[in-house]
């Protein structure tokens, strides 16, 4: 999920918007794992997400959350699907099929 950012928004105005939203993504239920982006050339932020299933991503960023991202960034945000059949995580030094 992409979100064009407003003209003048900061890193630092990003990173702090982030690190408000992480908790709850921590509590998701549904989600394995989320990558926040940040493209100061291009003026995007967004995330990549990990979800047991698409259901569960289309639950979550339904009209409830593209509205909260409506009012902090002033875009709607832009979403691609894809599937994950095989994820390498040196993290946890695993390989998960699915």
């Amino acid at each position: 999920m992409t979100i064009k950012l407003p003209e003048g928004m900061t890193r630092e105005d990003v990173k702090l918007n982030y690190e408000m939203t992480a908790p709850k993504w921590r509590e998701n239920p549904d989600l394995i794992r989320k990558n926040y982006l940040y493209d100061a050339e291009n003026g995007v932020g967004g995330g990549v997400y990990l979800w047991k299933e698409k259901s569960h991503a289309l639950k979550w960023h339904g009209a409830e959350f593209r509205k909260k991202v409506m009012e902090i960034y002033g875009s709607e945000p832009e979403s691609q699907f894809f599937e994950t059949p095989i994820v390498v995580d040196n993290l946890i030094g695993e390989i998960s099929k699915d």
